[in-house]
């Protein structure tokens, strides 16, 4: 299922603030005791979304101090792992001997069963970040090289730790949006990524499952096809040779979700130039420009392409965009 909530303390009276910001987050994570300078008037705000066993959380607020003691664990532990991104200022967590601090485009990973002591720093704004919690059964990874990681800070802007940190905005951002039906879909995208990017943190020789291995591919190469879109020499060898894979092995990733290299390349492109083409902003530009800014350097192609994927002519469907009311679905 897909489980949205959203809490604002902005919306209590100040003198309740920072006790229901405690209550809301010892129920929605894990039990924690929180301290902080700003208690007086807390102002913080969560988005928690939640795809059945998988719940990612975005949060925003002031400097604080939180800890989780040996007795606490043993009156309750989900036996859960979570993930810190770090958007905005830092956080820092002291966990099994180690002490790691990330900053905006960082990660840390800690562990319920393990007691620990952490810190979050505003600076002049609020610290924020994403945390997913997951239980830690789920992770198709060696337990025991996992636990080497609790406690260190992660790079999140090589390729993978990039993606991981895309998704996982892009997730929290549309969570309003989604169906029951996405949920299973959501876990199973998030748990890949987030698999994939903890194998990289570990020695190479840690196995990933081969179906968790090639979704997260998938979803790695996708993303450069999005940033290269505008490219006209874009092409499925080139894709190829930038991630270090064989063209066969190219088109038989794409070939297992039901689509071509070509194919999902075309889709894209034309997608961003029909939004762009009910842009108002861009009513000026002549439509043979939209369409070499996507790729596109052929404009009796491009038009041909974009009729036939949505039954009108480019011209058309900017005309009927810029009506007063109008829609083209």
């Amino acid at each position: 299922m897909v489980l949205v909530t959203e809490f604002r303390t902005q919306d209590l009276p100040v003198a309740e603030r920072f006790a229901s910001w405690y209550e809301m987050t010892t129920g929605a994570f894990i039990p924690s005791v929180i301290r902080s300078d700003h208690e007086a008037d807390f102002r913080a705000h969560t988005r928690v979304l939640d795809v059945g066993g998988v719940q990612v959380s975005s949060l925003a607020y002031p400097s604080l101090e939180s800890r989780r003691s040996a007795s606490m664990i043993r009156v309750s532990d989900p036996e859960s792992l979570h993930l810190m991104l770090t958007l905005r200022g830092s956080h820092r967590i002291l966990q099994g001997g180690r002490d790691a601090t990330s900053g905006p485009g960082e990660a840390v990973l800690y562990d319920s069963s393990r007691p620990w002591h952490g810190w979050a720093a505003a600076g002049l704004d609020l610290a924020g970040g994403v945390v997913v919690q997951f239980p830690r059964s789920l992770l198709p990874l060696p337990a025991g090289k996992v636990r080497h990681l609790t406690g260190v800070r992660l790079c999140g802007r090589e390729p993978m730790g990039a993606l991981l940190s895309g998704y996982l905005t892009q997730l929290i951002a549309g969570a309003a949006t989604y169906t029951v039906a996405d949920g299973a879909r959501l876990a199973t995208v998030t748990l890949d990524l987030l698999t994939a990017f903890l194998a990289r943190h570990l020695e190479a020789s840690v196995p990933v499952p081969d179906r968790t291995h090639r979704n997260a591919q998938v979803l790695e190469i996708r993303a450069f096809i999005q940033r290269h879109l505008g490219d006209p020499e874009l092409s499925p060898s080139v894709i190829a040779t930038a991630h270090n894979i064989s063209l066969r092995s190219l088109h038989r990733l794409f070939g297992d979700q039901g689509m071509t290299v070509a194919g999902w390349i075309r889709t894209r492109r034309l997608e961003r130039c029909r939004r762009d083409l009910a842009d108002p902003l861009l009513q000026a530009r002549p439509v043979r420009a939209i369409a070499a800014r996507w790729g596109f350097t052929d404009p009796a192609h491009f038009s041909r392409a974009f009729r036939t994927a949505y039954g009108l002519s480019p011209q058309e469907h900017r005309r009927l965009s810029h009506w007063p009311g109008a829609s083209t679905g």
